[in-house]
C-alpha cells in the first residue's frame, strides 16, 4: 500500500465564482500516513444531481453553500472531477464483526477526499460514501443506494440536534444510475464529515500484521489529532486508551439516554474520536426493553439496547490488545495497567449513565439513592413496555403540571407509578431549586420528538419509491428542534402501533 502523489487536477472554471472557488484541503493523513491507505479516485457519476445539501454544515466548515452547490461543486462531490487540493484515498482497517475478526476490511465503498479546518479551528474529514469500488471492496460494487444515504443524513442530523457527538452529512447526491440491490434502487453518494475516520479496527489492522513501527506512527497521529495534550508524553498508549474509553463511555450513555440502538457495534464502526459513525441498521427504541433489537442480522441480540455498554467495553479490550505491541507486554505492571483501564470502562459508563438518569428525572444535586430511584422507574416502564421517550417527556411535564397524561401510559402498573411519583416528589423537594429549574433540566435531556422508526421508513419510502422528498424534509425539520414543545410537531411524537413496532426490522445499507 505504498502511497504516491495523485496527479493534480486543474480547477474547473465556473462563471461568476472567481479564483477563490476552491476546497481548501489540508491533508495531514495523506501527507503523514503513507502506508495506511491506497490513493484512489472515485468513479464518476453518470448523471449527478443534488438530493439534499446541508447549508448549516457547509458554513460550519467555512464553505459558501451557494458556491459549493454550483455545477462545479456537484462535479467535485460526485467524482466527475477532483478539486486541485484533493488527495482521494481509501483507508486500511480491520475489524471484529459480530465477534469474528476480519483482518482486511478497509474503505470498500468510501473515499477520503481530504481534510478541512472548520470555523472553530477543528480538523474535519470530508469523505464520499458510495463512490465506487476500491482495492478494499472485495466482491462489493462500492456503491450506495439512495435510501441508506438519506437514512444516514437524517440520523446524523437528528443525533447532532440531540447533542450527541456524530458524523454528519454535507450532502446526498443522486448518481444517475441504479444499483444492484433488491428492487434496483437509485444510486447515491453520501458526502460525510467526521472528526476523523480512525477506528479501533485501524489499530487492529497493523497489530494483526505485527507492524510495530506502523502502530507507533498511527498512535502518534491519533494522539496529535484527538488528544494533543498527550502529544509530549513519552508513554502515550495507556493515556490514549483512557481518553478513548472516556469518550466512548460518555457517548454510549448519551445514546441510551435517548433510546438509540446503533445496531452494528463492530470494532470497525467504533471511532477513536468518540463520534457516532456508520448509521446502518440503527433505530430508536419505543417500548422500553433492554433486550430490544431491530437489526435483521443481529439474531443473537449481541448489540441490543442494554448490551451496548458491554459491547463498547469489549471493543475497547480489542483496542487495548492492538496497543500491546507498542507497550512492554513482558512487564506485568504494564499489562495490569491496561487491564485496569479496560475494566474501568464500566465505572466510567456507570458514572455517566447515572448522570444522564439523574438529569432525566430533573435532578442536579447528587444523593446516594438517585440511581435506585431511576432504575425503579425504568423497571415500571419495562414491565408494561411503556414508550421510553413519551414517559420521560411526560414526567418532565409533571414537574410543574398534572401527571394524568403520564398515568395514561400505564395500565395495571398505575398504583405502582403513583407510589413511585410520591418518592420522586419527596426527592425533588430536597433539590434546593425551584420546580421550574428542575423542569428545565429534565426538558433539556428528554426529547419531545425523536426519529420514530415507522416515520423514518415512511419518509424514506416516499423519497425513494415516489421521488417525493416532502415527507423527508418535513421530518428533518422537526428533528432539528427535538427538545422544544412544538405543537405542529406533535403528530411526529406518536409511537407506532404495537404490531408495526414488533415487525420493524432494519438492514445494513451495504
Amino acid at each position: 500500500m505504498r502511497a504516491s502523489t495523485p496527479k493534480s487536477v486543474s480547477e474547473p472554471k465556473t462563471p461568476g465564482t472567481g479564483p477563490a472557488f476552491r476546497l481548501p484541503f489540508d491533508n495531514s493523513f495523506f501527507r503523514d500516513m503513507q502506508g495506511f491507505y491506497v490513493p484512489w479516485k472515485p468513479e464518476p457519476s453518470p448523471a449527478p444531481a443534488w438530493v439534499q445539501f446541508n447549508d448549516a454544515l457547509a458554513l460550519e466548515l467555512g464553505l459558501e453553500p451557494a458556491v459549493l452547490k454550483s455545477a462545479t461543486g456537484l462535479a467535485w462531490l460526485s467524482g466527475v472531477e477532483m478539486p486541485a487540493e484533493a488527495a482521494p484515498l481509501a483507508q486500511a482497517y480491520a475489524g471484529h464483526q459480530f465477534g469474528q475478526f476480519s483482518p482486511h476490511l478497509g474503505d470498500g465503498r468510501a473515499l477520503l477526499l481530504g481534510e478541512l479546518i472548520d470555523t472553530a479551528g477543528q480538523r474535519r474529514d470530508l469523505a464520499l460514501k458510495g463512490s465506487g469500488r476500491t482495492p478494499f471492496s472485495r466482491r462489493g460494487d462500492g456503491k450506495a443506494a439512495l435510501g441508506p444515504a438519506l437514512r444516514e443524513y437524517l440520523m446524523g442530523e437528528a443525533m447532532h440536534a440531540l447533542g450527541i457527538p456524530t458524523t454528519r452529512a454535507l450532502a446526498v447526491i443522486r448518481t444517475g444510475e441504479r444499483v444492484n440491490r433488491e428492487g434496483s434502487p437509485p444510486g447515491a453518494i453520501l458526502v460525510r464529515v467526521a472528526a476523523s475516520h480512525l477506528r479501533v479496527g485501524t489499530f487492529e489492522f497493523f497489530a494483526a500484521r505485527e507492524e510495530e513501527v506502523m502502530l507507533r506512527r498511527l498512535l502518534d497521529y491519533a494522539v496529535a489529532r484527538h488528544d494533543p495534550a498527550l502529544a509530549k508524553l513519552s508513554d502515550k498508549p495507556i493515556p490514549m486508551l483512557e481518553a478513548v474509553c472516556e469518550r466512548q463511555a460518555q457517548l454510549i450513555a448519551r445514546w441510551m439516554g435517548v433510546g438509540f440502538i446503533h445496531g452494528v457495534m463492530n470494532t470497525d464502526n467504533m471511532s477513536i474520536s468518540g463520534e457516532t459513525i456508520d448509521y446502518g441498521p440503527c433505530a430508536f427504541m419505543e417500548g422500553f426493553d433492554p433486550a430490544t433489537v431491530f437489526s435483521s442480522i443481529d439474531r443473537q441480540g449481541r448489540y441490543a439496547y442494554g448490551q451496548q455498554p458491554a459491547m463498547a467495553q469489549w471493543n475497547l479490550a480489542r483496542l487495548a490488545e492492538a496497543l500491546l505491541p507498542v507497550l512492554d507486554a513482558r512487564d506485568i505492571d504494564v499489562v495490569e495497567r491496561v487491564e485496569q483501564v479496560v475494566a474501568g470502562f464500566a465505572v466510567r459508563f456507570d458514572r455517566h449513565w447515572t448522570g444522564q438518569l439523574r438529569a432525566k428525572l430533573g435532578l442536579a444535586a447528587e444523593e446516594p439513592d438517585d440511581r435506585a430511584l431511576a432504575d425503579d422507574f425504568l423497571q415500571l416502564l419495562q414491565r408494561e413496555k411503556v414508550d421510553f421517550t413519551l414517559a420521560f417527556r411526560l414526567l418532565s411535564d409533571a414537574i410543574t403540571g398534572p401527571d394524568a397524561a403520564l398515568h395514561d401510559l400505564f395500565g395495571r402498573e398505575r398504583p405502582a407509578l403513583s407510589d413511585w411519583l410520591a418518592r420522586w416528589r419527596q426527592r425533588m423537594a430536597r433539590e434546593g431549586r425551584t420546580l421550574q429549574d428542575c423542569a428545565a433540566t429534565a426538558w433539556s435531556v428528554n426529547p419531545f420528538v425523536i426519529p420514530r422508526n415507522h416515520q423514518v421508513e415512511a419518509a424514506l419510502s416516499s423519497a425513494v419509491d415516489e421521488a417525493d422528498l416532502g415527507p423527508f424534509e418535513r421530518l428533518l425539520a422537526v428533528l432539528g428542534r427535538p427538545y422544544e414543545t412544538v405543537e405542529s410537531a406533535r403528530p411526529f411524537t406518536l409511537p407506532a402501533s404495537p404490531e408495526v413496532a414488533a415487525a420493524h426490522r432494519t438492514f445494513c445499507g451495504t
